[in-house]
């Protein structure tokens, strides 16, 4: 009541003391840990504020106007620190501004009590509408948390599409074309229909990936279609054939492989040997050799997998049944020459082969930081039809080709190409995305031929496997920043208007790479920039890095203390402390004995999934991951005293130290640069959808992608559809219609974008998240198009399944 001098009451008194002692705590906090940033070199905000909220604090216990006074100053100071420090950015404000705004809030609520508490008369109707305006301010922010909020805005100026030149019949390739374009040429789904979409049909493999760490088995395929048929493949690489139209299955093959770790199939590939043989256009290249199956024998079309048993299999696709003429009985052992380690799970083929004319070009994944002592990351080539190996490019001994001797190994060690690749059939050349030699982190014992290799692209004659050219994105890896991704083939305009075929692709530094197909070199600006060396010892740094200034960077900002974020200004205070407490020197910041912040990670950027493309309107599409990693290295442990590492992703991002084999160190800390609440440390997104306009290089839109609707801080689901971005693991479709969908979120949804605007226009609940790559065709005997997504369980969520789920309009 206005003027009223009364003492406050027992129960407004314990109000007070309760506020008073929230406000306390929360001065203590910030001036602890404050005085800890200030320390480091930090910001001094912090301290600031816990010192104002401290006297605050005891004000206001003590029921006296000047506790409501000095919050106010706290609140006036932090709003104004705010707009300075983080500018108008939502997300980084809503961190600093909502707790303190709510406690603003319950102040001026309070403010008449602490005036009769001072034996003053209260006045209440000001701290009322102030409360008021605060409230309104508080709500429209809450709101605000379940909006998108755009990286980069789409711009008035939106492409216009031409017709593709034929309508899509078959997704027979891994990315749909050889060349992974992951563009369907369809237009039955548009935006203005694709709200109706609806289950079609449903199918269950039967085999449920166990493990969401990452480190087990995980369902992280794109499945084929042929004609009238669907093929997929499982985690445990069995591979089943269903009715493209309704999804009953037609056959079942039962491999059931099985290895310690990393147990994946992320696709396919397909051959028909009744079609004529393509022979390469382009000048001076080799023929694609004959390979023909007898009249009226099996496996006229057949369905290859590389497994994680380290076997290429062919089946018929007819069938499902073993291919007699392949091998021995349809298998052949990618073990052989490898040596050492290969059948222990430190070797394993986890992405499709490749099909390069009548060759199949396989690779294969070498455990990440076990032994400077592992099987050699040799590429080989096998004919289509028998399974003999025609050629193999050792990267410890480029120029032969055949296998090892008996007794002997291929080169120990080398980088490996575990991703998928691409074909180009104009010029029968064969596109690798090249990881690292083994021990990423430590590079002492990598060869000449190692640091040539390493975190490139390398193109190889199909037929011969003669080396090509190669195309090195990072020099002496020590980041695993692999080339993790198939390329995808453009056609590049020149500044004069002419056309030249090209190839672009992602790695985990968040960079863009265009690269001319037919030499490897780079079509758009790459700068050599000089980089901090570390100070390991007998270690070879590169003075310099390339960084492709001709493309838009996703995602590789260099961190400052004000790109710190929580959801709260507590766990932002502490990633901040834990920022200026690493030694941190941008994108190549070399690993050494001291923490050290790497971000983009090992894990991206940019990861398998790859890009796709709109030939239509000349978009590039781009889905990333933003989390950072902790990393340090430690003298070796006494041996027997550690965890030894078995070659999972999971030992990369353990809490205890991993001995590093051959090597004097081991990995003391991998692990993910989180707050205590487990929330990524730097602001969000931490991931997006990005579409980058191939005529001008220039980001077109860039939107957060995925919601905390099924995952959240510790663990615990928020059942909030909040946007903040997540993290993304597979791929994207984009469609001739003008739409571009995703599944590869933390949350369980496949969305569909307008590919002009980057607006989200529909999204489908699935039963558990996906790390899968959708697929669209047109079933050939109805014409309906469909959108087929595999559902196994989102990466770090408990929820497992086993769905393959078709997508279409109603009749």
């Amino acid at each position: 009541m206005a003027n009223d001098r009364s003492p406050p009451s027992a129960i407004a008194r314990l109000w007070l003391a309760a506020l008073g002692l929230v406000i306390l705590a929360t001065g203590l906090f910030f001036s602890v840990y404050g005085y800890r940033l200030v320390a480091l070199g930090g910001s001094a905000y912090f301290l600031i504020a816990g010192v104002l909220m401290l006297a605050a604090g005891v004000q206001i216990v003590r029921a006296r106007s000047s506790g409501g006074v000095l919050f106010t100053l706290v609140f006036v100071g932090s709003l104004a620190w705010s707009l300075w420090d983080a500018g108008l950015d939502f997300w980084p404000l809503i961190s600093r501004l909502m707790v303190l705004t709510g406690f603003m809030i319950c102040v001026a609520l309070s403010y008449p009590l602490l005036q009769r508490g001072s034996g003053r008369s209260a006045t209440p109707a000001p701290a009322f509408v102030a409360a008021g305006v605060l409230l309104l301010g508080f709500g429209a922010a809450v709101w605000g948390m379940f909006q998108p909020h755009p990286v980069v805005a789409a711009s008035g100026q939106l492409p216009v599409a031409t017709p593709a030149s034929e309508a899509q019949q078959n997704w027979e390739h891994y990315g749909n074309t050889p060349g992974g374009s992951r563009f369907v040429a369809l237009d039955q789904i548009t935006p203005d229909n694709v709200k109706n979409l609806q289950v079609a049909w449903s199918y269950r493999t039967g085999d449920v990936p166990e493990s969401p760490t990452g480190n087990g088995a995980e369902d992280q395929q794109t499945p084929l279609q042929v004609g009238d048929r669907v093929f997929l493949c499982t985690p445990h690489n069995n591979v089943i054939a269903l009715e493209a139209a309704t999804g009953k299955e037609i056959w079942n093959r039962q491999i059931n492989a099985q290895q310690k770790k990393w147990m994946r199939c992320r696709g396919l590939a397909y051959f028909d040997a009744t079609r004529p043989i393509a022979q390469p256009t382009q000048p001076n290249s080799t023929p694609v050799k004959v390979a023909s199956v007898a009249a009226g024998a099996a496996c006229q079309q057949r369905i290859l997998m590389n497994s994680i048993e380290s076997e290429l299999i062919a089946l018929d696709a007819n069938t499902g049944e073993f291919c007699p003429d392949f091998g021995v009985q349809g298998r052949v052992d990618l073990k052989a020459g490898l040596g050492k380690g290969a059948d222990a799970g430190q070797y394993s083929l986890t992405s499709a082969p490749t099909l390069a004319g009548t060759t199949v070009v396989v690779g294969g994944r070498v455990a990440d930081n076990v032994s400077t002592d592992m099987p050699g990351g040799v590429m080989r080539g096998f004919d289509v039809i028998t399974g003999e190996m025609r050629w193999a490019f050792d990267p410890g001994k480029p120029e032969d080709r055949e296998a090892p001797a008996a007794g002997d190994t291929y080169t120990r060690s080398t980088p490996n190409v575990w991703a998928p690749m691409s074909y180009d059939p104009d010029s029968n050349t064969v596109f690798m995305p090249v990881g690292s030699a083994a021990i990423d982190l430590w590079g002492v014992k990598h060869t000449a031929l190692d640091r040539k290799y390493g975190a490139s692209m390398l193109a190889l004659d199909a037929t011969t496997g003669n080396e090509k050219w190669v195309y090195q994105v990072v020099h002496n890896d020590l980041w695993d920043f692999d080339v993790p991704m198939q390329p995808s083939f453009i056609d590049f305009t020149q500044p004069d208007g002419s056309k030249v075929p090209a190839l672009v692709f992602g790695t985990k530094a968040g960079q863009l790479f265009v690269l001319d197909r037919l030499t490897g070199k780079p079509l758009t600006e790459v700068q050599e920039r000089p980089v901090q060396p570390g100070q390991i010892e007998g270690e070879r740094y590169s003075p310099t890095q390339p960084v492709s200034v001709g493309m838009p960077q996703i995602g590789a900002d260099t961190l400052t203390e004000s790109d710190m974020w929580g959801a709260t200004p507590f766990d932002q205070l502490m990633c901040r402390i834990k920022f200026k407490s690493m030694r941190y020197d941008g994108l190549f910041t070399a690993p050494g004995t001291d923490p050290s912040l790497n971000l983009p990670g090992s894990l991206g950027g940019m990861n398998w999934g790859g890009l796709s493309v709109d030939p239509t309107r000349n978009y590039l599409f781009v889905n990333d991951m933003r989390v950072g990693l902790e990393v340090q290295l430690i003298p070796q442990p006494a041996k027997g005293s550690a965890p030894k590492n078995d070659g999972g992703e999971a030992a990369n991002i353990a809490n205890a130290a991993v001995p590093l084999e051959g090597t004097p160190y081991a990995i003391n800390a991998k692990l993910r640069f989180t707050s205590p609440l487990d929330i990524p440390c730097q602001k969000p997104p931490f991931g997006t959808l990005t579409a980058v306009d191939l005529n001008t290089r220039q980001i077109a839109w860039q939107v957060p992608v995925g919601t905390v609707q099924d995952t959240g801080p510790l663990g615990i689901k928020m059942h909030l559809p909040i946007p903040v971005g997540m993290p993304t693991i597979g791929g994207t479709l984009s469609t001739q219609s003008g739409l571009l969908f995703i599944a590869a979120t933390q949350d369980y949804y496949l969305r569909a974008y307008d590919s002009a605007t980057g607006q989200e226009v529909w999204k489908g609940r699935l039963p558990v998240g996906s790390q899968g790559t959708p697929i669209s065709y047109k079933d050939p005997a109805t014409g309906k198009q469909y959108i087929v997504i595999s559902a196994g369980g989102a990466r770090n969520s408990p929820d497992r399944g086993d769905y393959v789920i078709a997508y279409a309009l109603p009749d």
